[in-house]
């Protein structure tokens, strides 16, 4: 539905809470318990976006409702569009600070890559988000705002948690949040739908345990010193640990786990590397995804090319392990994530000083 304006600040959001916690909402205001399962219809079926569209909620009580809370949708403040159709979103998260979600089209599947967090504390050396430092945590609400509020919700098959930040270094919501796209009072997707990404952050045996959603790992390199070069966080989540870890859970059925691999020219795209890393994912059900690195500011990595990357392809489906080369999507519009945000947050602090 249509977002007319930006919802007014200090109330809570409903957009993220459980059917439970909706009902506690109805019944503190003294509306009937059904009023729970109507507001959670509303909000995550027909996604109202003002409490005026609840037209089976008296007017009574849609005004009680509006006193105290919003729904918490918040239109898109900018957007860049692909040659390629793809399409990178900008949302206002407050603070004069920013998100990105990207929209992907590929044939029969729109898929939509979808922020955690306000920056990164991860720090990843190629990784233009990590620049921006950890400037908080999104909420349920603006988590899911990010999905309801794109022009192509109505369309989308597919969400993956691979935009700004760490998504398990902010668990509570975002487990919220697949809640409400997966259960039966929300918008009830099927888990196979849902892809959330991490480098193994603390918050991946609760995610493995209580949802059933796919998991993405990046991984990078299979060796833990050049790891930790270019991803500080291995020292705390290393790999090898993130790994028995994932052992530990079913992932032999409908639920998958893939693995992240950015080849990176003369670093990590050799047979050695490729050998290595069939070694330490040995035991595993998985798919490897390859992808080329987008080029960000200050950083002197490069992609390596096409003969080095098919070749590393080929030597990992030898080993038996289906590997797959990502297409490169969006290069004409800050693909990189992080740099769109980045760029708004620069020119806002730059329009400030000169006002």
């Amino acid at each position: 539905m249509e977002i007319n304006k930006i919802p007014p600040a200090g109330k809570t959001a409903l957009l993220g809470m459980s059917l439970d916690e909706l009902t506690a909402v109805a019944l503190a205001l003294d509306m009937p318990r059904f009023a729970g399962k109507q507001l959670a219809e509303w909000i995550y079926v027909r996604r109202a976006s003002d409490f005026a569209q609840m037209t089976n909620i008296s007017q009574s009580n849609r005004e009680k409702l509006s006193a105290s809370y919003e729904i918490g949708r918040t239109p898109w403040s900018d957007v860049r569009c692909s040659v390629d159709g793809t399409k990178k979103y900008l949302f206002p998260v407050g603070g004069g600070r920013f998100v990105e979600s990207v929209f992907i089209p590929d044939g029969d599947r729109a898929t939509l890559c979808i922020s955690s967090q306000i920056g990164c504390k991860m720090d990843c050396l190629f990784c233009m988000t990590g620049k921006q430092g950890w400037k908080g945590n999104l909420s349920a609400a603006e988590i899911l705002n990010q999905i309801f509020s794109v022009e192509e919700a109505d369309r989308l098959t597919n969400i993956v948690y691979m935009g700004m930040g760490e998504p398990l270094d902010n668990t509570d919501e975002v487990m919220c949040s697949l809640r409400a796209l997966t259960e039966g009072w929300g918008v009830t997707w099927s888990p196979k739908r849902i892809t959330v990404s991490t480098i193994g952050a603390k918050g991946l045996e609760r995610f493995l345990a209580e949802s059933r959603c796919h998991l993405a790992v990046s991984l990078h390199t299979p060796f833990a010193d050049e790891r930790q070069e270019l991803m500080p966080a291995e020292k705390a989540f290393p790999i090898l640990q993130t790994l028995e870890r994932i052992r530990a859970y079913d992932f032999s059925g409908q639920r998958r786990v893939s693995f992240e691999y950015i080849v990176f020219d003369g670093l990590n795209d050799d047979r050695r590397h490729a050998d290595e890393l069939a070694s330490i994912l040995k035991g595993i059900p998985c798919r490897i995804n390859l992808i080329r690195f987008h080029r960000i500011p200050g950083v002197p990595l490069r992609t390596s090319n096409e003969k080095r990357i098919g070749a590393f392809r080929q030597r990992m489906e030898e080993h038996g392990y289906t590997c797959t080369i990502r297409a490169s999507r969006g290069e004409d519009i800050f693909a990189a994530c992080g740099m769109l945000s980045t760029a708004k947050q620069q020119n806002g602090r730059t329009e400030a000083a000169e006002g």
